[in-house]
């Protein structure tokens, strides 16, 4: 996924909430409507968690140290994190409260009573602006998969975050609507502070799904089917493999994957001739998955005996660990 893609479309986000955020807090002042001060909030929650998403994808790009040889970049799974627990806590737990403070202390919108209407259909365009970039940058990654498929398996959260904060925000704009549109048709407070609820209840929702698509990324994905598959295929594609024994890949980062596999390799006549072999297996696999820059290959002599104890290991006639290729090849990224 482009990272530019997803700054684009956070920035959008961003300048679309803080204009949103200041008019809809203007209302809330004029008018005292709870669903406008519970549309202010959120939107000074999701210009925070634009700006969050912003410093992940920034800090990410620190290079690596020899106490995070591997780099920076599952930070920006970190912030998406967190994101969830600013729109969980500051976006819905106060709208959840501002909704039971309203309902127990009954009373309609005070003064300007069509202004927060005005302001949430204002919001709404401004809003649908900001969503229909998202859905754009979106759609340049997600090839044919579903909405639903491309939010659980991207391993960019920037484009899912914004993507949700941005249908979470239309829809609880909709529901503010309603609930200001009622308690002025009605003169019952009550549907103003059940139109807070709604939407305390969305961002609840919106940030719990976030949190549990996150947390899978911060425990660490492998690649997807397709990518293994094309791996498989490019390690095997050459007389330099007979078998791969197994392996392994792991996020290191939205665009960097690593791949570590043991594989069954021909009697060599010299360390130098293996060497070049696992070589052009790299190579080949960064053909194949480009995202796949740390690659680890573990030659050894495949053994039908191990493999049927379920060993792993290598025959008597594997070669000796002074002279194979793990500390020359298989025990370093490439070249």
């Amino acid at each position: 996924m482009s990272a530019t893609g997803g700054t684009k479309a956070i920035v959008a986000a961003l300048l679309a909430n803080v204009g949103i955020a200041v008019t809809k807090f203007i209302a809330f002042l004029l008018s005292g409507s709870s669903s406008m001060l519970a549309e202010s909030v959120h939107s000074v929650a999701d210009s925070g968690n634009q700006a969050l998403l912003l410093l992940g994808g920034k800090r990410a790009k620190r290079a690596a140290t020899p106490e995070h040889p591997f780099g920076y970049g599952r930070e920006r799974y970190i912030y998406a994190f967190i994101v969830s627990i600013v729109l969980f806590s500051i976006g819905g737990l106060f709208a959840l409260y501002e909704a039971y403070h309203k309902w127990s202390h009954e009373g309609g919108i005070e003064s300007w009573h069509w202004l927060p209407v005005v302001v949430l259909v204002a919001a709404i365009l401004m809003e649908s602006f900001s969503f229909r970039t998202a859905i754009k940058e979106s759609n340049l990654v997600r090839g044919k998969q579903s909405w639903v498929n491309f939010v659980r398996r991207a391993k960019a959260p920037e484009l899912p975050v914004v993507l949700l904060e941005d249908l979470g925000a239309l829809v609880g704009l909709v529901f503010a609507l309603f609930g200001v549109s009622m308690t002025l048709i009605t003169g019952n407070g009550r549907w103003d502070a059940a139109g807070t609820a709604m939407i305390g209840i969305l961002l609840v929702v919106i940030a719990i799904v976030l949190a549990i698509e996150t947390k899978s990324l911060l425990l660490g994905e492998g690649a997807e089917q397709q990518d293994l598959v094309a791996i498989e295929r490019a390690i095997t594609a050459g007389p330099e493999v007979e078998r791969i024994i197994h392996m392994k890949t792991l996020y290191l980062g939205p665009e960097e994957l690593m791949v570590a596999a043991k594989i069954g390799v021909p009697s060599w006549e010299s360390a130098p001739e293996l060497a070049r072999g696992i070589n052009a297996v790299e190579a080949r696999i960064r053909v194949a998955v480009p995202i796949a820059r740390v690659i680890y290959l573990e030659p050894d002599i495949y053994s039908v005996a191990a493999a049927e104890a379920g060993t792993g290991a290598a025959a008597d006639t594997a070669v000796p660990q002074s002279q194979d290729a793990s500390g020359e090849a298989a025990g370093r990224p490439g070249v």
